[in-house]
Parts: structure tokens; sequence; C-alpha cells
């Protein structure tokens, strides 16, 4: 029995389902999520089926989730998509089911679970959660649930150009369009900003610090995020945008939590910087990963990391 046929059947098991994705989440944690919520619903009319974490406003859209008491967690299946490390999960109580579900497509750095799925090959969780289906006649999808299975690609491959995506990931994307969504209601969604986000573009182009090799990074303390009018969730929209300039090979971007810290954000046109993010209480993949740094002096830490990172990259090409 391979392992989507052992999540089926761990699907068909339980009555009450409840499904998890990590913190702060991007259209992958929510369109897998949600995805995965539709999809079971679907196929199985009968079953609780709840999903849980903080709600966003910028990600309605996509669905609400659920308010769940600790009693429903007694008896449940449990699953946490598109989650590497356990203290990212969104809400804490996902190991207080009786069962547990991982799937995820970072490296499996942090192995939970009493069933792990992970493919790092995959370019999102979105596309693994429609393999599940397409794996199994039995199940079904709604229109609401390939909408936001597409909307979790679409996020995660950057609108199909970042290097994880594969031929595969446009057959997913492909079945997927012959349901009942608006294509260009997502593609209008997720490239939409608001004008304090027109700001904060504005000030990380005017800000942003390149060095000669290639290696580039912005710091947005609460001070910068409070006169915005932005929230920590609202920053990830401009996180690709050091990767249009043509001098930047990677970049780093460092957003200040309230408790003092600094969230940090990893990207890169070629160098693996998933290492490094993971001297840093992070991790993720080789392009793109995230991580924390406690103060100034470790934020400046990281920026001479990455800046050697990038020279060392940068000799190994002229080589």
């Amino acid at each position: 029995m391979n392992i989507k046929e052992q999540i089926f059947e761990k699907i068909s098991e339980y009555d009450t389902i409840i499904i998890h994705r990590h913190q702060r989440p991007d259209p992958d944690a929510v369109g897998s999520q949600m995805g995965l919520g539709h999809l079971i619903r679907a196929t199985f009319p009968n079953k609780k089926v709840y999903c849980v974490g903080k709600q966003y406003k910028s990600f309605a859209w996509l669905g609400e989730t659920d308010e769940v008491s600790d009693e429903d967690y007694k008896d449940a299946l449990v699953i946490v998509c598109d989650t590497a490390n356990q203290p990212r999960v969104d809400d804490n109580r996902f190991n207080q089911g009786k069962y547990l579900i991982k799937i995820d497509h970072h490296p499996n750095d942090d192995e939970f679970g009493n069933l792990m799925w992970v493919n790092p090959e995959a370019s999102s969780v979105s596309e693994m959660i429609y393999d599940l289906y397409a794996a199994n006649a039995l199940m079904k999808l709604s229109d609401d649930g390939a909408r936001d299975l597409y909307a979790g690609i679409v996020g995660d491959t950057g609108r199909f150009k970042y290097p994880s995506t594969s031929s595969h990931t446009f057959k997913v994307a492909s079945g997927l369009t012959k349901f009942d969504f608006s294509l260009n209601e997502i593609a209008q969604r997720e490239d939409e900003i608001d004008v304090p986000l027109a700001h904060l573009a504005a000030y990380v182009y005017q800000n942003l610090k390149i060095s000669e090799s290639g290696a580039a990074y912005i710091i947005l303390t609460n001070e910068i995020v409070e006169k915005l009018k932005l929230g920590d969730d609202s920053t990830s929209s401009v996180v690709p945008l050091p990767g249009n300039i043509g001098s930047v090979v990677d970049w780093a971007i460092f957003v200040q939590q309230k408790e003092g810290d600094y969230r940090i954000r990893l990207r890169s046109k070629g160098p693996s910087i998933n290492e490094l993010a993971k001297q840093h209480n992070g991790g993720g993949h080789a392009l793109a990963s995230g991580a924390v740094a406690k103060d100034e002096n470790e934020i400046k830490q990281v920026v001479a990391e990455l800046d050697q990172l990038t020279k060392e990259y940068n000799k190994k090409g002229k080589n």
C-alpha cells in the first residue's frame, strides 16, 4: 500500500478530521489546507472536517477557519499541511488528536506524525493534494476545492516561474482548470495590493542594500511597519521584489516582531540558502527559506554570512 492509499485509508477510518497549516500562511498553506478540507467533505459528506488556525482577511476568499474545542481532538485524525517544523504549526493542539499525518514539500528536517508524506520535489502541497485526489477514483473534488488548490500552486510557484515548477505541475494545473472557477480572479487576487502595500514596495526598492556580490537585504522595523499601517502578515507580498533587480543574486528581508526579534525571509536565484537558515532557527527550500534573528547583532551576522555565501557562489561560477 503506497502513501496516498494509506492516507485515504486513515481519512476513511475517522469521523472527525482537523486540518492545520503553518503560522503566517501563504497561498499554498491556505490553499492546500482548505482544498484538502473540500476534498474530504465532497468525498465523505457525513464526516466532521475542520480547518483551524488564525484567520487572515487577505485569505478569506479561499475559505475561513473553524473554531474547534479541545474535546474535538480526542478521537480525531489531525493532518498538518505545508509545515516543515512543529514550532511553526498554527495552533499547538495539532498533537492532541488520536492520529497525526504530515503532508509537506519542504526538506524533512523535523520528522513528526504517525504517518508522513513528504515530497520536496513537489512545487507545493496543493499539488500533492491534487495527486491524492487523482490517485483514487473514489475521491471527489468540488469547484471550490479545485480553486483553492490552483491558488496554492500559483502562489508557491511564483506564477509558474520558480524552479520547483515541473511538467507535472502544469499537468496538475491543467487538470484543475477543468473545474468551474475563474483563473482570472485568482490571478487578480494574488497580484492585488492596496495603497499601504504599494508604499511598502516603494520603501523596499528605495532602501534595499545590495553588496558587490549581489547579496541584498532590508530591515523592516516595527516603527516602519506601523507607520505604513501594515501588519506582519502583509509584508509577505514584497518578498519577491528584490529578485526583480538584475544584480541581486540572493536576499534577506528582516521583519521585526512585536516581541523584538526578527523574522527572516530568505530567497535566492542560485545559491542554496537553507543551510544558512538552519543556523538561525529556520529552514526551508534551497532557494526559499525562513529563519529568525534575535537582535541587530544576529542580523549583521546573517548579512555577512549571506554575502560570503554569495561570493563563494560567484567564484564557483567564474571557475
